[in-house]
């Protein structure tokens, strides 16, 4: 059974006879509905004579659960239910973000220099050298979150339109953690030429583009033509932003079991974007012997869609630098031996007798959300590590420990991209949030609320940026230059 959840929390607006108010068998009977009484307010001046309005916040499991709760408060004599609302989409009623301006427009002169005629000033410095946008315009700290909606987490094929609220939703976390301001592009095609073209149209006006939920293995290829053809970071985070926290929670996972990287053999399940780029930087961290499994068992060079051409480029690249032994088979076949399993598919992929025949002191990802490949309480007796996708469990493998730092060095440092070297700073800079006193097997990864996290993130990315000599924002004045 699910359990209750701020996603279905409501808000019940109840009267109540204010001679009896019978707030004792009120909160009684919505603890037996198997609600989560959150908070109790009184609506001062709701009530008519004899009466007491008050409002009770309750977390439920879904939407019937609510038709339980209600009906076990509507029973309860001297209490009458006037109306509910979802907090969820009230949240969302107007959209989640919305623009402020930096400075006051109250007088002739503010209005001389915001806008006409001070403006054209500033203009025709832009003019002279178009890099000096990064310098008078919102250029430098804007981002846009652009999708396609077709691989909305969770949710798939949407469209662009109910992508929205997760876009939304992201420019928030970008700004609450990172202090960027986002803003999201929803882009009406699925065709990767129209949503290239589309980006490149846009791109003057922001200082990076993180893409987002865009399925695979379009996002590869748009991915790959952007970031050559526009001089912004573009950041494809299902991919990149998963594969720089999974390698933070590895790399401290590894100081607690003691196995060196380079010797580790790993079984990756789904190769979809976020599983093609964890593998990607596992390759490039070290690690030789990787194994992934889609949905037709283990890729190898050996297996039948290899041998007779139809397996898709972005498989054939993996099958050609993976799986050296060339196993075969579904996972629970292949994940003999294995140190770390990843998985970044779909709920149950794997028993959890499966995890038996894995290597002494195992770790487990399971980050399919909200059901994870195998469950952490089946999953117990059989790893030493274990993490998923989830907040209500220990070592949540969360992309907002990565995204808002990766972004803000990147924007910092006026980099014209986000390299692997620095998407690697990044895992590091997680990793080491977590203070060597404090590592233990629950806890291999820093909170999502940790305020450390985003800074430590763009420090360590500002640094590679500038070791790696593309840093286009002088550390000594502050100032951007095209020379990097």
């Amino acid at each position: 059974m699910a359990t209750v959840s701020a996603q279905f929390s409501v808000t019940v607006r109840v009267e109540l006879d204010a001679r009896q108010e019978p707030l004792g068998k009120l909160t009684a009977a919505i603890a037996e509905a198997g609600g989560a009484l959150q908070g109790v307010d009184l609506v001062p001046g709701a009530g008519s004579e004899g009466k007491r309005v008050r409002e009770f916040t309750i977390d439920a499991r879904d939407q019937a659960h609510w038709e339980q709760i209600l009906r076990a408060i509507g029973s309860t004599r001297g209490a009458r239910v006037l109306d509910y609302v979802d907090r969820t989409l009230a949240m969302h009623r107007g959209g989640k973000i919305e623009q402020h301006n930096k400075y006051p427009l109250k007088t002739r002169d503010d209005l001389s220099m915001a806008y006409t005629p001070g403006v054209a000033r500033v203009c025709l410095e832009i003019a002279a050298d178009r890099s000096k946008a990064f310098e008078f315009t919102i250029k430098r700290n804007t981002v846009a979150v652009v999708s396609d909606g077709s691989a909305v987490l969770g949710l798939g094929d949407i469209g662009p339109e109910a992508a929205m609220p997760v876009m939304e939703g992201k420019a928030m976390l970008f700004k609450e953690f990172a202090e960027i301001d986002a803003f999201p592009i929803c882009l009406d095609t699925h065709d990767p030429d129209r949503i290239v073209d589309a980006v490149k149209l846009i791109a003057p006006t922001f200082g990076g583009i993180n893409l987002e939920d865009i399925s695979a293995p379009r996002c590869f290829e748009i991915e790959d033509r952007l970031r050559d053809e526009i001089d912004i970071p573009v950041f494809h985070d299902d991919q990149h932003g998963t594969a720089v926290v999974t390698m933070a929670a590895l790399f401290n996972a590894l100081k607690i079991v003691g196995k060196p990287i380079t010797e580790l053999t790993v079984l990756m399940a789904g190769l979809g974007a976020a599983g093609v780029a964890v593998t990607k930087m596992m390759l490039a961290a070290g690690i030789t012997n990787i194994i992934g499994c889609d949905r037709r068992g283990a890729l190898s060079t050996q297996r039948e869609d290899y041998l007779d051409g139809s397996m898709n480029a972005a498989k054939r690249w993996y099958a050609e630098n993976s799986n050296p032994e060339g196993r075969l088979g579904p996972p629970r076949e292949v994940i003999e031996g294995a140190d770390l399993f990843v998985g970044v598919s779909g709920p149950g992929l794997i028993d959890a007798a499966a995890l038996e025949r894995m290597a002494d002191d195992a770790i487990v990802f399971a980050m399919a959300n909200p059901t994870p490949e195998v469950m952490p309480e089946d999953a117990d007796p059989y790893v030493r590590i274990m993490a998923t996708g989830r907040s209500d469990y220990p070592n949540q493998i969360n992309n907002v420990l990565c995204f808002p730092g990766i972004f803000r060095g990147a924007l910092d440092a006026g980099a014209p991209r986000i390299t692997e070297e620095m998407k690697l700073a990044a895992a590091k800079g997680i990793a080491d949030v977590v203070a060597a006193e404090d590592l233990s097997e629950d806890y291999i990864i820093p909170s999502v609320f940790d305020r450390d996290v985003a800074p430590a993130v763009a420090k360590a990315v500002v640094e590679e940026a500038r070791r790696e000599g593309i840093a286009r924002v002088s550390e000594e004045t502050g100032t951007f230059s095209t020379i990097g």
